[in-house]
């Protein structure tokens, strides 16, 4: 293996893989208990595995501001590796060779460090992979249209790289990642022994790809426990979207069945144990002292106080593309730290459940505004490229098919400026991949569309309109979009919450379906809601 090789792949001399899912924060709030010795620090120590910071992106979205009251809110990306390597292929079957992520979970933990939202990111989803660390030291290209969980293929790292799908993921959402871990089916399988097994609810007989379950309620561990989560073939459609409500319950489980067994030793050195044999985690979290303080910050969540959302997807073909502006509404809800109703944590009376209301109360819409955590200029382009307020035009003109680019480099200005055009009454907007950097924003059009193209501009003084041979109008962001110093005339001003106000026809009028329609509660019944088609 080259020196480069050695200095992306995880180090292995400290233990093995992180395990797959969410297990994987539950089982981490138990090694704070774990200090009862030198001895058992060592042997913990030697768990952990740790992935090369080099591959972590070197522009990132910034960190998120710390709340008036203090806190912090945290971004967990949680990962499961599906590799059948280093013994996992008795678990999972198949051949040796490196795994995809077929499990990603982006937990936010709320400033008040009280509530938590688990977002779940369809492996299938057509995403923009952006340059990722590779075992010769250099860095791949931007690649479009990929399936989610091949970033973790790049480069072909015998244990994957959770740092090219740790970029992937804030390329995607605008969001800071703090922390990621990952899980393989040994990890995950040795952490349901640990507590003693988790309740679940099988829908139906499974009798498929060697996967074999019972109908009704029982409790899992080991092989089954990594069945029922691997389980696709035989349920609902077949498709990983049914898959992935079944994990959001068994984490539901695994979290309950942690809390409710306390926090005495008998329980908590062989869960640490098996914790943190089954982790690779950050360069941030490589120690147990790091794991401990990163776990106590999280004990105060209660399991009413979580919930689960899917990315809001549809089908295209056989794989899965982003529904927007729902997706980026629900980023942008988590970048202000907002619940899945549009209120702040701390507002009385509210909770992370989108399903008291859909409406955001005033006061706390859904604007396009980054909010606290996104860097000025990302702000002020958004507000400026969002909120202006277009003639009206006519049907034809807002019905145009409209792609959007980011050439601007500011992450995620092309989603808020595509949930901006659904505001003005633009209807057929669709996010392209990131471009090459260039200073003026650009408006592509064909010769027919020239009309629309000028109205569309009335939107972006200054931007350049070129006729070329297209079947939409193009729009490319450019670095003027990312630092306009003001916000134009007409445009509400910020209102101190940072979700900015501005006119209603920019904001959306009620919480979209795409994320009301794809919530789970952590405390809903263990039987409801666990199957697709």
């Amino acid at each position: 293996m080259t020196d480069a090789k050695q200095k992306a792949a995880p180090n292995r001399s400290r233990g093995r893989r992180i395990a797959r899912g969410l297990g994987a924060t539950a089982a981490a709030l138990v090694v704070a208990a774990a200090g009862t010795g030198a001895w058992y620090y060592q042997r913990l120590d030697h768990n952990i595995t740790t992935f090369a910071p080099e591959g972590i992106a070197s522009s990132r979205p910034p960190v998120a501001t710390p709340a008036p009251t203090g806190g912090r809110p945290v971004n967990i990306l949680l990962l499961g590796s599906d590799t059948r390597d280093d013994g996992n292929s008795s678990l999972g079957g198949g051949e040796e060779g490196v795994g995809h992520s077929d499990t990603a979970i982006l937990l936010h933990v709320y400033a008040d460090h009280k509530h938590a939202v688990g977002v779940s990111i369809p492996r299938d989803t057509l995403v923009t992979i952006p340059p990722c660390l590779l075992p010769s030291g250099k860095w791949s290209q931007s690649r479009t249209n990929q399936m989610f969980n091949s970033a973790f293929t790049i480069g072909e790292f015998k244990a994957g790289n959770p740092a090219c799908t740790q970029n992937t993921v804030e390329a995607l959402t605008g969001l800071r990642v703090d922390h990621t871990l990952v899980v393989d089916f040994k990890g995950f399988a040795a952490i349901t022994s640990a507590v003693g097994g988790v309740d679940v609810c099988v829908p139906n007989d499974v009798d498929s790809y060697g996967i074999h379950l019972t109908k009704g309620r029982q409790t899992v561990s080991g092989q089954q426990a990594v069945d029922y989560v691997r389980a696709r073939h035989g349920l609902g459609d077949s498709s990983d979207i049914g898959r992935m409500l079944r994990q959001q319950a068994f984490m539901s489980s695994l979290i309950k069945k942690v809390q409710g067994k306390g926090f005495d030793l008998t329980t908590l050195l062989p869960l640490a144990d098996a914790a943190t044999k089954s982790l690779t985690v950050d360069p941030e979290l490589g120690s147990p002292y790091k794991l401990a303080e990163f776990a106590q910050s999280l004990q105060d969540i209660q399991l009413s106080d979580i919930q689960f959302v899917t990315l809001p997807w549809r089908f295209q073909g056989a794989r899965v593309a982003v529904v927007e502006p729902d997706a980026s509404i629900l980023w942008n809800l988590l970048r202000q730290d907002r619940t899945l109703d549009g209120h702040p944590t701390g507002d009385a009376g509210t909770s992370a459940s989108p399903g008291a209301s859909t409406s955001p109360s005033p006061g706390a819409s859904t604007s396009l505004e980054p909010g606290p955590g996104a860097s000025p200029s990302a702000t002020a382009g958004a507000t400026a490229d969002a909120t202006a307020t277009a003639d009206p035009g006519g049907a034809a003109t807002l019905n145009v098919p409209v792609t959007v680019h980011n050439a601007a480099k500011t992450a995620g200005l092309a989603g808020r400026t595509a949930l901006a055009l659904r505001g003005n009454g633009y209807t057929d907007i669709t996010i392209g991949a990131n471009t090459p950097a260039r200073r003026t924003t650009l408006i592509e059009y064909a010769p027919s569309q020239r009309a629309a193209a000028e109205h569309l501009a009335q939107l972006y003084p200054g931007a350049e309109l070129r006729s070329t041979a297209t079947d939409s109008i193009v729009l490319t962001l450019g670095q003027d979009r990312a630092d306009t110093p003001g916000l134009p005339d007409g445009t509400a001003q910020d209102d101190g919450t940072g979700l900015g106000s501005a006119s209603p026809g920019a904001l959306p009028s009620a919480i979209p379906s795409g994320i009301t329609g794809n919530t789970r509660p952590a405390d809903a019944d263990l039987c409801s809601d666990l199957s697709f088609g």
